[in-house]
C-alpha cells in the first residue's frame, strides 16, 4: 500500500504533539530541512527533529535540503532519524557511496533525492544500496510551483529498475500532490507520496489522499501525463504548494498541497 508522509513544515509548533497525533494514521512524518544554501529557505535542524523524537514513534522522514550533507550526517543520526535523504546535486559523486555507507553503519535507513532536470541514470552505481530514492517533482526551495510531470517517467523507470534487479529502495515523490497527481504517480508505481501537511485540515488531506489512490483521476497514466503538459486536464491536476519554502506562508492542510517543497 502507498504511504503517505505528511509534511511538518505547517505544522503549529505551539501544540506540536497535537498537531502529530492528528496524523498518526500516515505513519511517516516528512521533515524537510532547507539551509538558505541549497535552497533559499530555512526551516528547521536536528535540535527540533530530537523533540520530534521524543513525542511520537512515527517514522521520522528526514529530507536534507542543504549544502555538504556530511557535515551534519551525525546530528541527524543522533536526533533519531529514520531515514536520512540527500540530495545527489549536493554532494560530490565520489562521496556519495561513502555518504551512503556511513548512514547504514549507523543503523539508519538512507536515501538519495534528485531535483527535476537531474536524470535517474545518476543514481545507477547505488541504487543497489538504497533504502529510498526521492523524485522531486518541483524545484525545492521554491513555493507555488505546479507538479512536473516529468516525474512520472522518473518514477517508473525506477521501478522498472528495482523490478529487474530486485532491488528494495522505496519511490518516493514530492511536490504539487492532489488527487489527481496522486493517482497518476501511483499507477506509475511509487511507494510514498508527500502529501498535504500536519496542521488545519490534515486528517482530511489524508482521506482525501487515499480515496485518490482507490479513485481519483480516470484515464491511463500517459493519457493524463499527456492532458498535464498540455493544460487540459479539467481536475487542476497542477496542485500548488507554499508552504514549503515561503516563510509565513504554510497554509497546507488541503488536498491540493503536495509538499512544501515547492
Amino acid at each position: 500500500m502507498v504511504k503517505i508522509a505528511p509534511s511538518l513544515l505547517s505544522a503549529d509548533f505551539a501544540c506540536l504533539k497535537d498537531e502529530i497525533d492528528k496524523i498518526k494514521a500516515a505513519q511517516w512524518i516528512h521533515y524537510d530541512v532547507m539551509d538558505g544554501h541549497f535552497v533559499p529557505n530555512i526551516s528547521f535542524g536536528y535540535s527540533i527533529l530530537k523533540d520530534v523524537s521524543k513525542v511520537t514513534d512515527m517514522y521520522l522522514d528526514v529530507h536534507l535540503m542543504i549544502s555538504e550533507p556530511s557535515k551534519y550526517i551525525d546530528n541527524f543520526i543522533n536526533s533519531n532519524a529514520s531515514l536520512i535523504v540527500f540530495h545527489y546535486e549536493a554532494v560530490s559523486k565520489d562521496e556519495i557511496d561513502d555518504l551512503i555507507n556511513y548512514v547504514k553503519n549507523h543503523n539508519v535507513d538512507v536515501g538519495i533525492a534528485i531535483k527535476p532536470n537531474t536524470d535517474v541514470e545518476v543514481l545507477l552505481p547505488f541504487l543497489r544500496k538504497l533504502d529510498l530514492v526521492l523524485v522531486m517533482s518541483v524545484e525545492p526551495g521554491f513555493g507555488g510551483q505546479k507538479f512536473n510531470p516529468i516525474a512520472v517517467d522518473k518514477i517508473k523507470k525506477l521501478a522498472s529498475l528495482k523490478q529487474d534487479n530486485n532491488y528494495n529502495y522505496l519511490i518516493e515523490v514530492d511536490g504539487g500532490i492532489n488527487e489527481t497527481t496522486a493517482k497518476l504517480c501511483h499507477q506509475a508505481g511509487v511507494d510514498v507520496l508527500v502529501c498535504g501537511g500536519i496542521g488545519q485540515g490534515a486528517r482530511d488531506a489524508l482521506a482525501k489522499a487515499h480515496i485518490a489512490l482507490i479513485g481519483g483521476a480516470s484515464g491511463n497514466v500517459d493519457e493524463i501525463v499527456e492532458q498535464l503538459k498540455k493544460g487540459t486536464l479539467q481536475d487542476d491536476p497542477n496542485g500548488k504548494c507554499n508552504h514549503h519554502h515561503e516563510e509565513g506562508n504554510h497554509d497546507c492542510g488541503n488536498h491540493d498541497c503536495g509538499s512544501h517543497t515547492h
